[in-house]
């Protein structure tokens, strides 16, 4: 992969929601269908596996910003550098026979950037406040998907390298359905994207970064959050798919 050419590390966002649009792409998830095909075939073949829900943490600020592609700031229009990553999210409802599609639920990422710093808070060592960067949601299609545009994360002191996600349905379904959690990455892939630009050389070089199996979180469930990426040659693609339990219309 190339680090000399600043191009490398953006997609055209036409290029970027075919790449999210192929059907190669529904082959990459940790828990995927075989099919890209549509709901109901999607119902038949796909295993039902419940994910793990983790903790929200500090830094989710409920921002309301409806798009695909997060890695700008609205605030003053700038684009967040790092490694291009497209991630489709499908959510389903999972019980012991089957999964259904969830449309018209709200899913939102956010993570930190490159240097490890989150938009739109107050922390000991940055302060981002109306800064919205790496932050914004999407409705689930009838097929529960959502696709989303951002960078590889950075990290930051005490945790590996991750993904924050909640989907929310709405009241259709017999209770409102809230469910936190977050993805992570095979250590090795990291390794050799934050050895590139922007990410070498932001932590202080005094502290190493943690690594999944050190990270107190990842050890409840993260083996199960894992994103499965595939190489796009500008990038990583990948798709998950969540099973959420106790959802009923």
């Amino acid at each position: 992969m190339r680090t000399n050419n600043r191009q490398d590390w953006f997609l055209n966002r036409r290029k970027m929601l075919a790449l999210l649009g192929a059907t190669g792409m529904h082959m990459v998830g940790g828990y995927s269908s075989a099919s890209s095909g549509g709901g109901e075939r999607l119902q038949r073949t796909l295993s039902c596996i419940i994910t793990p829900e983790q903790t929200e943490g500090p830094y989710f600020v409920d921002e309301r910003l409806n798009r695909s592609d997060i890695r700008s700031d609205p605030s003053n229009g700038s684009i967040k550098e790092g490694l291009p990553l497209a991630l489709e999210i499908r959510v389903f409802a999972a019980s012991k026979t089957e999964c259904k599609p969830v449309s018209d639920a709200f899913v939102d990422v956010w993570h930190c950037d490159g240097g490890g710093v989150y938009s739109d808070v107050i922390d000991s060592s940055f302060k981002t406040v109306g800064q919205k960067f790496l932050r914004g949601y999407q409705v689930t299609d009838a097929n529960g998907s959502v696709r989303f545009i951002t960078i590889y994360p950075g990290w930051y002191p005490g945790r590996t390298v991750h993904i924050h996600f909640k989907i929310r349905t709405k009241a259709k379904y017999t209770r409102v359905h809230e469910f936190t959690s977050q993805f992570y990455f095979n250590d090795a892939i990291t390794d050799l994207v934050h050895a590139q630009q922007p990410y070498a050389g932001k932590a202080p070089s005094r502290v190493r970064r943690t690594r999944n199996e050190g990270d107190g979180i990842f050890r409840k469930g993260g083996d199960k959050l894992m994103l499965a990426l595939a190489e796009t040659g500008q990038g990583y693609a990948a798709t998950f798919d969540v099973g959420l339990q106790g959802i009923s219309e």
